[in-house]
Formats: C-alpha cells, sequence, structure tokens
C-alpha cells in the first residue's frame, strides 16, 4: 500500500492532480489561505490603528493602570500602538507651543528701509506702471520700439535696474558705420555710429560742445596728461603713486560717471589696462555710451544709485568723476562710497576727481563720510570751485572742489 501511495503521489505530481495525496496539490490551497489570512491582519491593523490615532486625537487615553486592569494579554499590541500614538502627540504638541511662544519676527533692518526710500527695492519697476506699461507695450517678435531715451533711461533713472527684458529686435547704427571706427581712442568720432534723434538739436559729434568730452582729438587728448593745478591727477602719477604705495600695477578698474571713456582709452595706452566707464546719455544731448563703445572701450550703461556690476575685490582702482558730487543725497552718496570699498581689492585705490560742494559742508559731511572707510590719504586737494574752474573769483555761493587720492587697507 505503502508503495502504491508514492507511485501513485509521483503520477499525481507529474499530471497536475494531488487528490490521493494529502500534501499535494493541497500545497497551494495552503499558501493561498495564508496569504489571506496575512493580508486580513494587516488590513485589521490598519483599520485598529486608524481608529485608535482617531481616538487618541479627540479623547484623552485612559491611565496606563486603568488600561492594564481592563485589557488582558490580547490587548498588549493595542496598548503599544496608544503609547506611540502619545508620544507622537506629545511631540507635536510640544511643537506647537515653541512656534506660539517664539518671539515675532523682527522688523527690516534701518539700512534696508533707507535703501528703500533712496531706490526702491523690488517695487521700483512697479512703482512707476505707466512707464513701465508704454515700455512693454510692442510686438514680439518684431521690431522694438526706438524708446531708449524717452523710456529705458527714466525707468533707469527712477531705479528700475535691470529694466525688463523684451522679446523685440532693437534698432541700431548702419551696420557701416563699423567700417568707419577708429583705431586710435583718441581719433575723431564718427557721426554714423550714433542714431541721432529725429528731434535733437545737434545729429554730430562736432555741434556738441567740447566740455562735454566729445571732443577727443583736442580736449580729451590732453586730459589725464597735463595737470593745470594742484586739484588734476594725471595718468603717469597715478600709475607712479600706485607703485610707491604698494598698490601695484593697475590693471582693472572702474571710472563712475566717465562719461566717453578718456580715463579708460588712456590707461589702455599707457598700461594696457582695462577700465569700464559707466555712462548714461541723459536724453539725446549727450550720446555716451555710444561715443565710449567708438573708442574702444566698455561702457556700462547704469545709474548711480545701481551696485557696481563688477565682483567683489576685483577692481585696482575706482574713480568717481563729475557726475559725482553734492547734488547726490547724502545717504545714497555715503552707499556709492561703500559699493566702491567693496569692489576694490586690498590695498585698491579710490579715486575722488574734482567732487565739487559747499565749502560748509566739506568738513562736516563729505570729508567726514570718506574718513569713515578708514583709507590712508595719498593725496587731498582743496580749491575754491569758481577759481580752479576758471571763473576768475569767488562765485558768491563758496563752493570748492576737493580731489582725493585714497588707498583701501591691506587687511
Amino acid at each position: 500500500m505503502r508503495k502504491t501511495g508514492v507511485t501513485s503521489a509521483s503520477t499525481d505530481t507529474t499530471t497536475g492532480g494531488g487528490a490521493g495525496w494529502p500534501c499535494g496539490g493541497g500545497l497551494n490551497l495552503g499558501v493561498k489561505l495564508n496569504v489571506a489570512l496575512l493580508l486580513s491582519v494587516v488590513a485589521t491593523n490598519l483599520v485598529s490603528l486608524y481608529h485608535l490615532s482617531l481616538r487618541a486625537a479627540t479623547v484623552p487615553p485612559p491611565p496606563l493602570l486603568l488600561q492594564q486592569q481592563q485589557g488582558g494579554a490580547g490587548d498588549e499590541e493595542e496598548l503599544a500602538l496608544i503609547r506611540q500614538l502619545d508620544a507622537i502627540r506629545a511631540g507635536v504638541s510640544q511643537l506647537n507651543h515653541l512656534h506660539s511662544s517664539s518671539p515675532p519676527p523682527p522688523p527690516p533692518p534701518p539700512e534696508l528701509l533707507l535703501y528703500s526710500r533712496l531706490a526702491p527695492v523690488a517695487s521700483a519697476c512697479s512703482a512707476h506702471p505707466d512707464l513701465l506699461h508704454r515700455y512693454m507695450s510692442y510686438t514680439p517678435f518684431a521690431s522694438c520700439p526706438d524708446d531708449a531715451l524717452s523710456l529705458a533711461e527714466p525707468l533707469l533713472l527712477r531705479g528700475c535696474h535691470p529694466l525688463p527684458r523684451r522679446r523685440c529686435f532693437s534698432p541700431t547704427a548702419p551696420a557701416s558705420a563699423s567700417k568707419l571706427l577708429p583705431t586710435d581712442p583718441f581719433s575723431p568720432l564718427p557721426d554714423a555710429t550714433v542714431r541721432w534723434p529725429k528731434d535733437a538739436n545737434c545729429k554730430s559729434f562736432s555741434c556738441l560742445p567740447p566740455s562735454l568730452g566729445f571732443d577727443v582729438a583736442r580736449t580729451e587728448a590732453a586730459r589725464f596728461l597735463r595737470a593745470r593745478g594742484p586739484l588734476d591727477l594725471t595718468a603717469p602719477q597715478l600709475l607712479r603713486l600706485a607703485s610707491l604705495s604698494r598698490a601695484g600695477p593697475i590693471r582693472m578698474g572702474l571710472d563712475v560717471g566717465g562719461g566717453t571713456g578718456t580715463l579708460a582709452a588712456r590707461l589702455k595706452k599707457l598700461a594696457n589696462a582695462t577700465v569700464v566707464t559707466t555712462t548714461m546719455n541723459l536724453g539725446a544731448a549727450a550720446p555716451y555710451s555710444e561715443a565710449a563703445a567708438a573708442r574702444g572701450v566698455v561702457p556700462l550703461h547704469a545709474p548711480l544709485q545701481q551696485r557696481f556690476p563688477v565682483g567683489d575685490g576685483t577692481m585696482d582702482v575706482v574713480r568717481a568723476g563729475h557726475a559725482v558730487n553734492r547734488w547726490i543725497p547724502v545717504a545714497a552718496l555715503e552707499f556709492l562710497w561703500y559699493d566702491a570699498d567693496r569692489a576694490l581689492r586690498p590695498g585698491g585705490l579710490l579715486w575722488v576727481d574734482h567732487f565739487w560742494c559747499r565749502r560748509s559742508d566739506l568738513e562736516g559731511v563729505y570729508a567726514a563720510m570718506l574718513r569713515r572707510l578708514g583709507y590712508k590719504t595719498i593725496k587731498w586737494a582743496v580749491a575754491d570751485k569758481s577759481v580752479a574752474g576758471g571763473g576768475g573769483g569767488n562765485s558768491g555761493k563758496d563752493e570748492v572742489y576737493l580731489t582725493a587720492l585714497l588707498q583701501k587697507p591691506f587687511s
């Protein structure tokens, strides 16, 4: 009988039967039952956990001793789950208590509030919706409106920088103008490099006053080469003072309000230095950006209240030209000096060139502002503005010029 049973079992296994052997085909049925039982246990535990979490969140649990008296051995798992939920709830309550008892966030720093009044942070563009709406009203993928002077610069001067980008093609000078670009930065500027506005009074560089810096072949060719008085600092003197003060060679520089880029052109010829010039055209009267570019130097179309678009500690010299004067609000001017400090490398030179103000404000306001930088004074010269400018006597306004060359500490 045992032999027959074994044979029968072997035959059933081969054919997939299993009717005569209790552990044959019945094995699959047992696995299925175990899986089903396991799934039911998991589902029951999940449902129990859900109900327990609801009860723990709404009704305080009874003391542990009372739970042990009421429950038996089968309730141990439930008690463990309740303890875990108690711990979680206590942690959440503690976090909520800490969050509710934390002090309110600190107020904005005074520096941010001060600068926001000078040049509104993140809202300068939206503060002038009429100009912004007109600037952004254009036909995409077509030619841009000719609004660089009527809209772009007014937005820049009002603190809306950088300007919103547009998907249109900006008008430029004719391509033939590139053939007229001079190789010498002190050669006459070609008029074709500028798109002169139709309503402009001048449509050539020769029409503009030489005092504005566009007579590059004569007036500008003498600048930074010959000193007419104690206020002037020539480019050779700058290079020599930089060497004597251990500032090192001047390779990189920033000329703030540098007009047509004469200092950049002069240092490029003398020391092969790269100097970028911040410019503003200020309407149709003076195309400074186009003139500087035609001379082969880099113009940065940026207002004075904008953070200098250069890296920290990268400049060997920063010069503040005639555009930097007492008309700038005192707080805004102080931000400018500290941004120049940010841009200067250790040992770099800050050149304040012909800064003019009232004599009564020089020591109490502007000189004190510069001395707060803690720089070494290499040159400090003050002269009456009207006499230094060739006016032939005091103008009655008691205004003075200041030229200073200051060196940033090495540490």
